[in-house]
């Protein structure tokens, strides 16, 4: 819980003045099939049964503490959900696990697929 702390510590008035623990959809979609980045959809099991990403690894939020070993730590990691509270609950916890490469996605899973439209999709595929 202490590393949980340190990290609420960190998060002062300049850290979300500059918006450093986010990523918009509109920068996050070139990442996409950038092997440095992992989009992590922490969603519920039956909100991926109806919409899920394939470019994305799927582990529910709850799952997270008991999957951790799943998360690279080489990567830079990019959790979304449908609302982007999820997302920062996430964003909170791999920081606290020493992670040093996390932003989440600041809109949710509607802005995604939205964004991948023909075109859009299109940049991507290259």
């Amino acid at each position: 819980m202490q590393a949980c702390e340190d990290v609420l510590r960190e998060m002062d008035f300049t850290f979300f003045a500059t918006g450093e623990y986010g990523i918009s959809m509109a920068e996050a979609l070139p990442l996409i099939n950038n092997d440095h980045f992992l989009f992590l959809d922490v969603r519920a099991n039956e909100e991926v049964q109806y919409l899920s990403f394939a470019f994305a690894k799927h582990i529910p939020l709850a799952e997270i503490p008991d999957r951790l070993d799943e998360i690279p730590r080489d990567k830079f990691i990019i959790p979304f959900c449908a609302t982007s509270y999820r997302a920062a609950m996430c964003y909170l916890y791999l920081l606290s696990k020493g992670y040093e490469e996390v932003k989440g996605l600041t809109s949710g899973t509607d802005s995604m697929a939205a964004a991948l439209k023909p075109g859009s999709l299109a940049k991507i595929i290259k």
